[in-house]
């Protein structure tokens, strides 16, 4: 269940992005609004995942995944141009994110308690 919440935690990271730059340094009520509710939503949803994911990987994976979105967010409202060199350099980001995921895997393994 944390990974779940996670995500949900990360995507809620990218709409108080969204809502922060559309506030208009807190000019506009609306994104203002959804910038604060996101903002705590995302922290208390980060927060819950900690308990079961170590911090490093789960604030690897809420920062890649929400950073990932913001930008394709701005990409896709053309707020932003997309280059290869951008798009590269995404994807890594999420190599990066998917190899801290596996390693952490890969110590839960070895650290389960065995039966005989």
């Amino acid at each position: 269940m944390a990974w779940p919440v996670l995500l949900v935690s990360a995507v809620l990271e990218a709409v108080w992005a969204n809502a922060l730059s559309a506030s208009k340094s807190f000019s506009q009520p609306v994104p203002t609004v959804i910038f604060l509710v996101a903002t705590v939503l995302s922290v208390i949803g980060l927060s819950m995942a900690m308990q079961h994911i170590p911090t490093g990987t789960a604030y690897a994976v809420w920062t890649s995944v929400g950073t990932l979105l913001t930008v394709g967010y701005s990409v896709a409202i053309g707020a932003e141009p997309m280059s290869w060199l951008k798009g590269l350099l995404l994807v890594g980001i999420v190599g990066c994110v998917v190899g801290l995921k596996q390693l952490d895997s890969k110590k839960d393994a070895k650290s389960a308690p065995t039966t005989a």
